[in-house]
């Protein structure tokens, strides 16, 4: 129940983080979603995303993290980089990080540097160095290949199972 509950405090603090968060002229805003199965009208089943903070997620469950990113600014916005940090209790979903027109890189450092997966190695138990895998992931960089017109919005996403 311990876990749930931290899983759900974490949840819920992360989606506070959809407040945008104003860095010049641009805006940043971040949500965390689940997709869950209703039925419609027509009494279909539909998938749809709701906010993960008012959906019970259990261990397993696959939440959305997205990173809206707008240009607020009356000039181009160029060297747009978007970090975020793998949240505790979450496991990276290896090949769910998008983003258009995006270089994506990880860090098995804490964000200290990045690499692409096939790059990235550490020390395994034995000393020796491995590979790493997602699930050594602790960050995850985008850097937008072209500027963000004035205006301009893009978003980017990856998706993590509960622990």
């Amino acid at each position: 129940m311990k876990k749930i509950l931290t899983i759900s405090a974490m949840l819920l603090f992360l989606s506070s983080l959809a407040i945008a968060a104003d860095q010049g002229v641009i805006k940043l805003k971040s949500v965390a979603e689940v997709e869950v199965a209703i039925k419609n009208s027509k009494g279909e089943k539909e998938v749809r995303r709701v906010e993960a903070a008012k959906a019970n997620v259990i261990p397993g469950d696959a939440v959305i993290f997205t990173t809206y990113c707008a240009n607020n600014g009356n000039e181009p916005a160029s060297d747009i980089v978007i970090n975020n940090p793998m949240p505790e209790h979450l496991l990276y979903i290896a090949g769910t990080a998008e983003g258009s027109e995006t270089k994506i890189e990880f860090s098995v450092d804490k964000g200290k540097s990045y690499a692409t997966p096939d790059k990235l190695k550490i020390k395994g138990n034995d000393g020796k160095e491995r590979p790493a895998g997602p699930s050594d992931y602790t960050h995850i960089r985008w850097t937008l290949s072209k500027p963000l017109a004035p205006g301009g919005q893009e978003s980017v996403s990856f998706r993590a199972k509960v622990m």
